[in-house]
């Protein structure tokens, strides 16, 4: 068996990651959720500098979109954003938002609805996706954006009878 080491994309310069545009993007204080609407507010408008600006400064951040690899690292998720956005805007919407947060870290849950113009009209389909942010002394912070195809949930949430219950 033979393994073929991938490439990492290059690391963006400290001064790349602390340039004032990049800091001043995204909303320095606030909540996680003015974070999120940023982040999605950058899709919406194709604007790379903006979304990078809603991601934490760490090496290890990490982005998965839809059937594709993981991306570490500021580098590869810019590269990735960037060919993202080549192509246009992306209109997402994210909706049935679940939460958990403490004082420093917020995981959120969301049924992403993704629409697309295409030669034959408006297209749409929903993926589930969690978004983690981390409260860093620039902000709420996105370190982890992990999408999935929603293939057999239909955007529905699946709860037991009665409502959610605890595991242990």
């Amino acid at each position: 068996m033979q393994f073929v080491a991938q490439s990492r994309a290059p690391k963006l310069s400290y001064a790349d990651r602390m340039s004032p545009a990049r800091l001043q993007s995204a909303p320095l204080a606030g909540s996680a959720d003015d974070t999120e609407a940023a982040f999605y507010d950058a899709m919406l408008h194709a604007n790379v500098d903006a979304m990078m600006a809603c991601w934490a400064d760490e090496d290890e951040i990490v982005c998965i979109h839809p059937d594709g690899p993981r991306l570490v690292g500021a580098g590869a998720i810019r590269a990735a954003y960037e060919a993202l956005f080549a192509a246009g805007a992306v209109r997402v919407l994210p909706q049935r938002v679940r939460k958990i947060e403490t004082l420093t870290c917020a995981v959120h849950s969301v049924v992403e609805r993704i629409e697309v113009l295409t030669d034959s009209g408006l297209r749409a389909a929903e993926v589930v996706a969690t978004n983690v942010y981390v409260k860093t002394a620039q902000g709420w912070r996105i370190v982890t954006h992990h999408a999935s195809a929603d293939r057999l949930g239909g955007g529905r949430d699946h709860e037991p009878a009665g409502g959610p219950q605890t595991l242990h």
